[in-house]
């Protein structure tokens, strides 16, 4: 990972290389440092897209969802790896939006970028279109908005039910847990392990990060996907 700052001083843009044999790619994200925004890079996003990454295979072609994207990271990646990506994160916080758009054109991408909030059926949630593969890093982070967050997901996955969502999670609490809501929604989890896809190492994508954090990846979709 390297870093430059941008005109506006307020932004540092760091650039993540993803290397596998002799490919390389480097996507490069703004951070707002501005502490009432909050929008850096954080250790699940560039665990998530390390996972992006090693799967880029499955992803080129598909149509694919990144909800609280703020940075962007996963999904410009999904989208630089082929993928059909729109961008979304939360309509009341228009900076969050503009964020994702300056991420795509830091990358020379030009992608959809959708406001939604979570536990709402929005305008702008029906009319995504059918999806494959849904993103989210650190998405499950105040547990008072669990429920609303699941309720989201299980929209858009019995909108799309042979979807998966990718998702990573950083432990800081053992009560913190949404085993419970899983089970409430009909949703089963597959628990997949950083280092099955060289995630449980520092300086990851050339960033100082995961670190020493804890971070969990799981693969949550439906118990019983209708038949196409």
């Amino acid at each position: 990972m390297s870093a430059s700052k941008n005109e506006d001083s307020n932004i540092a843009v760091k650039r993540f290389t993803f290397e596998e044999k002799s490919l390389t790619l480097t996507v490069s994200v703004p951070e707002v440092l501005d502490p009432q925004y909050g929008m850096y890079v954080w250790p699940c996003a560039v665990v998530l897209a390390q996972y992006v990454w090693v799967h880029k295979a499955e992803l080129e072609g598909k149509t694919v969802l990144e909800i609280g994207a703020g940075v962007s990271l996963p999904g410009v990646l999904a989208a630089r790896c082929g993928a059909q990506v729109m961008l979304s994160d939360s309509a009341d916080l228009p900076h969050c939006l503009d964020n994702c758009s300056r991420t795509c054109g830091e990358n020379q991408l030009s992608l959809p970028v959708v406001g939604i909030t979570w536990g709402q059926v929005s305008t702008n949630l029906l009319r995504l279109p059918t999806l494959d593969f849904i993103l989210g890093s650190d998405v499950f982070y105040e547990p008072e908005d669990f429920e609303d967050i699941l309720f989201t997901i299980v929209f858009l996955l019995r909108r799309s039910p042979h979807a998966q969502f990718w998702t990573t999670y950083q432990e800081r609490s053992a009560d913190w847990s949404i085993e419970a809501l899983l089970h409430k929604w009909n949703l089963k989890c597959v628990d997949v392990a950083l280092e099955s896809f060289h995630a449980n190492t520092e300086h990851l994508a050339g960033s100082n990060l995961p670190g020493s954090h804890t971070v969990q990846m799981m693969i949550i979709s439906l118990k019983e996907p209708c038949e196409r």
